[in-house]
């Protein structure tokens, strides 16, 4: 595997470009996340997302009651044990959105010109001339010349469902705007962003703690995506009541950056957070389009120094009606690859698209493609002096892991690991095969039961860029002996064998435990 990967400073062989893609086990190493709904929720399509290459499945509380999300997950459950594919369970909250009600479920027709009135009085009908939303402080938060955005999915760039509008004037409670594009809203859930101004909802409404205490906590979710993250605080207070509903104190937090506040107050959200979600619909919105790049590139480049997950959203939007995605929006999924990005997250593609399977295989097909050129020496260097000396003990062996399976050119790496840290530790480093991360069981008692930890560490690597995780039998022990380490590194090395990673005459690197010990070493397969 190491073999076929170039340098993008190397010249690349026209005629390679030809050349077919290679099927793999493992379409990509970047994860997808796909969000499941009306157009992904059956067993058949779920199955098939999932070979497709879906490792994570969001499911967006913006819409949609509990029971149908219910249904959708119980689906997903039945398409895991069919296709023998882990998946994780991401649930996404609302967060501080303004929406717009919309009771008469008829489209409403905006003009360019003239003007309509925001007012914060639900019980009336929304019109082409007034239009009910869920904040009643929306008047003492904008002046005169501020910009909103309205729509179903928000601002897509498609002016034909989504409109922008200017402050004029405000009357009381009520916001006079001047429509500048003319549109039909269609549906009864619009969104509305007001663009750079602060406003004054709570991250996480009653209604999103309603959810997580109810559907999250039974069904154990492995993350919680936090919509418009603005602050450090927002993912303390999160984490907070998290730890109060059991198991979920183990669920990993998410932050999504969607606006100017999030991005002045990245450096914060990031060291409190487990990983980062750049929401670039809502983001595109707040910054000029010119300026997107240059936050991306910032956010997954310290990310990534940080050793957390950075997950770029809003990449094959034209695929919810077309089965292939422009030039620019492929070119745009490399690019994310090249920047660092561990996953791609797919929104509308696979929830409401027409082709939520073949949106997942042709990102995983551009993911591997951008992977062979990604140039990992000049990573690797960049990590190592971002980390400085002198290493953690772990930091070392993570690097000197990543190094010797590059060096001797090993088809994977395989990291013993209980809690998860040194995996994702050893994927920080981005080697160019996969790290198979064998989760090793530990038992623990509330005085009452005994349970085992692991299965959330494993499935909350699903979203870590090269990290392919198995769980260990949980008859073994955390502090192995070295008789039990080889057996479960027996089994490993038949998995790999099985799905086609690991080949006769083979190396592979192992990371292991041994007593108080950390150990790399090196391992050439016989026939």
């Amino acid at each position: 595997m190491n073999s076929n990967h170039v340098l993008l400073e190397e010249p690349i062989r026209m005629a390679s470009i030809l050349e077919p893609s290679r099927s793999s086990y493992f379409p990509s190493m970047t994860k997808i996340v796909g969000t499941l709904g009306p157009k992904s929720r059956s067993v058949e399509v779920i199955s098939r997302c999932l070979m497709a290459g879906m490792s994570v499945a969001r499911f967006d509380f913006t819409w949609g009651d509990a029971e149908f999300h219910q249904e959708t997950l119980e689906n997903l459950k039945i398409a895991i044990k069919q296709t023998k594919k882990l998946c994780a369970v991401m649930l996404d909250t609302t967060g501080p959105e303004l929406l717009v009600v919309n009771k008469g479920d008829h489209p409403i027709p905006l003009e360019a010109g003239s003007f309509v009135a925001l007012t914060p009085d639900q019980e009336k009908e929304a019109t082409s001339s007034l239009l009910p939303i869920n904040f009643g402080g929306l008047a003492k938060a904008v002046k005169p010349g501020d910009t909103i955005f309205l729509g179903q999915y928000l601002f897509t760039g498609s002016e034909t469902t989504s409109v922008w509008m200017e402050v004029s004037e405000v009357k009381g409670d009520d916001v006079v705007c001047l429509i500048k594009n003319s549109a039909v809203l269609a549906g009864t859930l619009y969104t509305l962003h007001v663009s750079q101004v602060h406003i004054d909802f709570p991250t996480l409404p009653d209604k999103d703690k309603e959810v997580i205490s109810t559907w999250g906590v039974k069904n154990s979710v492995d993350f919680l995506s936090l919509s418009h993250a603005r602050s450090g605080q927002d993912i303390r207070e999160a984490r907070e009541y998290l730890s109060k509903l059991g198991d979920l104190s183990q669920t990993q937090i998410f932050a999504k950056i969607e606006n100017v506040e999030g991005l002045v107050n990245f450096d914060e959200i990031l060291q409190e957070a487990d990983g980062i979600i750049l929401a670039r619909g809502n983001l595109g919105i707040d910054l000029p389009p010119e300026k997107v790049f240059l936050f991306q590139k910032a956010a997954v480049y310290k990310c990534n120094m940080a050793g957390k997950p950075a997950v770029v959203t809003r990449v094959v939007d034209s695929m919810t009606d077309n089965l292939r995605p422009t030039r620019a929006e492929a070119t745009d999924v490399a690019n994310a690859v090249l920047d660092g990005a561990d996953a791609i997250l797919l929104g509308a593609e696979t929830m409401r698209g027409l082709y939520p399977v073949e949106s997942i295989s042709i990102v995983g097909k551009i993911c591997g493609e951008s992977e062979k050129v990604y140039n990992q020496d000049s990573y690797f260097k960049k990590t190592v002096k971002y980390v400085g000396e002198p290493m953690s003990h772990m930091e070392s062996i993570a690097s000197s892991a990543v190094r010797a399976a590059i060096k001797v050119k090993a088809s994977v790496i395989i990291c013993f690991t209980s809690t998860g840290r040194a995996a994702r530790l050893i994927a920080k480093y981005r080697p160019t095969m996969p790290v198979l991360s064998v989760v090793i069981p530990r038992l623990k008692t509330n005085q009452l039961r005994w349970t085992t930890t692991g299965a959330y560490e494993a499935r909350q690597s699903l979203i870590i860029r090269g990290l392919f995780p198995m769980l260990a039998d949980p008859r073994h022990a955390a502090e192995s002996t070295g008789a039990t380490n080889e057996t479960v590194l027996k089994v490993a090395l038949d998995h790999g064998r099985n799905i086609g990673v690991i080949k006769p005459h083979d190396r592979v690197v192992v990371c292991q435990k041994v007593g108080d010990d950390s150990v790399v070493k090196i391992i050439e397969l016989e026939d």
